[in-house]
């Protein structure tokens, strides 16, 4: 059965910062593309990044460009996301997700619960 379990969330300031895990079971991990994607309040969801199963290939939605990084510890069957100079608008709940192929543009089939991340002063 396919895990997801995203940690790491929290209230920041604007301008923090905040990293993401998202630990993976159920599948191997190193042959997958993951993909991180967000719902803020009254929204629909918003992929936001997504990384190739060796971690060599990467891609950020505009919104998140130059503040946020995405990376992966296939030894470690985890997902990162790394965000900085975090925004009010970037509060949301954050959910992880499995692509169905190695390569970062294949969709999603699965996601995690997911993890809230509130910008506010």
């Amino acid at each position: 059965e396919v895990q997801l379990v995203e940690s790491g969330g929290g209230l920041v300031q604007p301008g923090g910062s905040l990293r993401l895990s998202c630990a993976a079971s159920g599948f191997t991990f190193s042959s997958y593309a993951m993909s991180w994607v967000r719902q803020a309040p009254g929204k629909g969801f918003e992929w936001v990044s997504r990384i190739n199963s060796d971690g060599g290939s990467t891609s950020y939605a505009n919104s998140v460009k130059g503040r946020f990084t995405i990376s992966r510890d296939n030894s470690k069957n985890t997902l990162y996301l790394q965000m900085n100079s975090l925004k009010p608008e970037d509060t949301a709940v954050y959910s992880c997700a499995k692509n169905k192929g190695a390569a970062y543009y294949t969709s999603r089939d699965y996601w995690g619960q997911g993890t809230q991340v509130t910008v506010s002063s």
